[in-house]
């Protein structure tokens, strides 16, 4: 760990902690608003709704996701956290970015398809967000030594190929 950064760690978790609830929050409020779409309102509502939906995914939720990640790696890589629980937990922010990109998605498609999209019901997508998040949180906290899971060899040894670019030496 860099030492003269010692005392900005917790600063940077509570940064980081707070950028993740507005991200997580975003996403979960944009999910049921989307689910409260209903194509057969006036052109007015409609573009109050598409503005809504807009502004808060790109000045918002966006913003906070860029900030939490960013921080997350800056302190994953400040407090020197490589275990198997830390890259678990990445797999699991990885599908919550994923979720984030089919919000903006839909968000566009109801945007550029006035009246004519459906948007999906709010049951399952807020029941895979709830999972990834909840994933996430008992993976941070507890932080369970999955060491002792099995993976398969290949996964476990080095393939000796090579790099397609140059290693710089130390």
């Amino acid at each position: 760990m860099i030492r003269w950064l010692d005392g900005a760690v917790p600063y940077l978790k509570g940064l980081h902690i707070a950028a993740l609830v507005l991200w997580c929050a975003g996403l979960f409020a944009l999910t049921v608003m989307q689910a409260r779409h209903d194509p057969a309102i006036g052109q007015v509502e409609y573009t109050r709704m598409r503005l809504a939906f807009h502004y808060s995914y790109i000045w918002v939720v966006t913003p906070a996701a860029v900030f939490a990640v960013t921080v997350g790696t800056l302190l994953m890589f400040l407090l020197d956290v490589f275990v198997v629980w830390m890259f678990a937990k990445l797999i699991f922010v990885a599908l919550l970015v994923g979720f984030h990109a089919w919000v903006g998605g839909t968000i566009v498609a109801v945007g550029e398809t006035r009246g004519e999209r459906q948007t999906p019901g709010p049951l399952l997508p807020l029941l895979i967000l709830l999972a990834t998040v909840l994933a996430i949180l008992i993976l941070v906290l507890a932080k369970p030594a999955l060491e002792r899971v099995a993976l398969p060899d290949w996964l476990m040894e080095p393939r000796g190929g090579q790099l397609p670019f140059d290693v710089p030496r130390l």
